[in-house]
């Protein structure tokens, strides 16, 4: 969820932004510091997307395996934008609801109970979503130090005496080894989003897939970041990429994979199913009928994962060729499109945006909603017949289908409510559908494309991190989640 920002439109904010968090933290973030020794509405808004990355440092030394590699099982939590994670973290263990995130690498919460400030969060003020992290009442939390593989991570350098000089070390201690200064706050971009805070480590826990569902794994000095202020970003995030700050390179599962299966947006803030997540052995095992296309690797973004799109279908119709940028990078490393559960809706590439919206035209016969399009913001939108406003009673809304074609032969047609998406409640005996694909971003940096989560519900989609290849399978995800005793009844 990363971006770029212009540094002539955004220099200013940015500076101050940092200058005022800065002040922040060193009043609040900490109150001790450790020896590490020692709803009835169906409309979907504040929609999570990035269109740009910010550029990760190689991975020369991505794997960190822990002293067991147990597989893990966590239960994802729908809500209008994502799919939030419970982080179980602390002595004694706090609570906090975080987004998983594909498309980054660090893992952040939100820091300092009332001290905890979102700038430009008016739409999540006193949501009860938000939960922080007091590190000042864990006895096993303490600031992570400048001299740490993690701490010239966060800062994207190559040079390990950065961050202890900016800390204030002298060359002298640095040599010598005894420099024991905290690691320097950090600021980074998600979007048109910005956190900054403070490198933590603390004790995270997570639950294994053994037969025991309370079986409960205990990873020591988990890295994450303490945010204390944030814009635009009200709620944590844990990072699934590939780079050394991400939950599984941490938990030494870069050599493996994981696997997730989306609940539909009809169960969001459903409390009694979650959609399940797999990290390990387990989530890589027995995938013979899945389909496979291969992970693209790019020169300029190692951590995130890219897949090669090679046409459209739309209904029984003719097959869009996409263009090249959608399975090619150029010799700056742009291009491809990334797969994210962090952006919401799938974004495509103009004009063949544009030509798609036309294929879909002329398939649909349903009247237009113009009127819901300038509202939302969304592209095409049509009045369906809902009889006694009963939207149960819609059985099926002919939308013809569409199927995305990747690299490798591989064909994935769209689970029927993948594509069109009730803006609302049924009025009039009327329900006004929406497709919920958005137009890239017109930038010559970064992916040429997204394919988004709400795309990804009903898939059971797995990342192969060993042989470097994702897989894909239509699956009603409700039925999984009860099968892995992740429904209550």
């Amino acid at each position: 969820m990363t971006t770029f920002f212009s540094l002539s439109s955004t220099c200013f904010f940015i500076t101050f932004f940092l200058l005022s968090s800065a002040l922040l933290h060193a009043n609040q973030c900490y109150a001790k510091e450790k020896n590490p020794s020692s709803s009835s509405s169906l409309v979907l808004s504040l929609t999570r997307t990035k269109t740009r990355l910010s550029i990760p440092k190689s991975s020369y030394n991505l794997v960190r395996k822990t002293s067991e590699t147990l597989d893990i099982r966590e239960p994802l939590r729908e809500v209008r934008d994502g799919y939030l994670i419970s982080l179980n973290i602390g002595t004694p263990p706090q609570i906090i609801q975080v987004y998983m995130d594909t498309g980054s690498d660090l893992t952040w919460v939100p820091c300092g109970n009332l001290s905890f400030d979102c700038i430009d969060c008016d739409d999540y003020k006193n949501h009860k979503l938000i939960s922080s992290f007091s590190p000042s009442f864990s006895s096993s939390s303490y600031r992570d130090l400048c001299a740490s593989s993690s701490c010239i991570d966060i800062h994207s350098s190559d040079n390990p005496f950065d961050q202890c000089t900016i800390a204030g070390c002298s060359l002298s201690s640095q040599l010598k080894g005894t420099c024991s200064r905290p690691c320097p706050s950090f600021a980074y971009t998600y979007g048109e989003g910005i956190v900054s805070g403070t490198l933590t480590r603390d004790t995270l826990r997570v639950h294994g897939t053994s037969s025991n569902p309370n079986s409960i794994r205990e990873v020591p000095k988990f890295v994450f970041g303490c945010v204390g202020t944030t814009y635009r970003e009200p709620i944590g995030i844990v990072g699934f990429g590939k780079g050394p700050l991400s939950l599984p390179s941490q938990l030494g599962f870069l050599q493996k994979g994981f696997s997730h299966c989306f609940l539909p947006f009809k169960f969001a803030n459903d409390p009694n199913i979650s959609s399940p997540l797999v990290v390990g052995d387990q989530a890589i095992a027995s995938k013979e009928n899945f389909q496979f296309t291969p992970m693209l690797k790019s020169p300029m973004y190692p951590n995130f994962y890219y897949i090669g799109l090679e046409a459209i279908t739309v209904g029984n119709g003719a097959t869009t060729q996409v263009p090249l940028t959608l399975r090619e990078f150029d010799s700056l490393g742009n291009g491809g499109m990334l797969i994210d559960s962090g952006t919401t809706y799938t974004h495509l590439p103009e004009p063949f945006y544009s030509d798609l919206l036309t294929a879909l035209r002329s398939s649909i016969n349903y009247p237009r909603a113009e009127e819901i399009e300038s509202r939302t913001g969304f592209d095409l939108c049509y009045r369906l017949p809902c009889p006694n406003n009963n939207i149960n009673s819609l059985v099926t809304d002919d939308f013809p289908s569409i199927t995305f074609h990747f690299l490798n032969n591989v064909s994935l047609v769209l689970p029927n409510g993948n594509d069109f998406y009730a803006m609302g409640a049924p009025k009039n005996s009327t329900v006004v559908k929406c497709l919920l694909f958005q137009s890239m971003e017109d930038s010559e940096e970064g992916p040429a494309g997204i394919f988004g989560n709400f795309q990804q519900q009903n898939v059971e989609v797995v990342y192969d991190l060993e042989k470097g290849r994702i897989g894909f399978q239509t699956t009603d995800c409700a039925s999984a989640a009860t099968s892995q005793g992740l429904h209550k009844t």
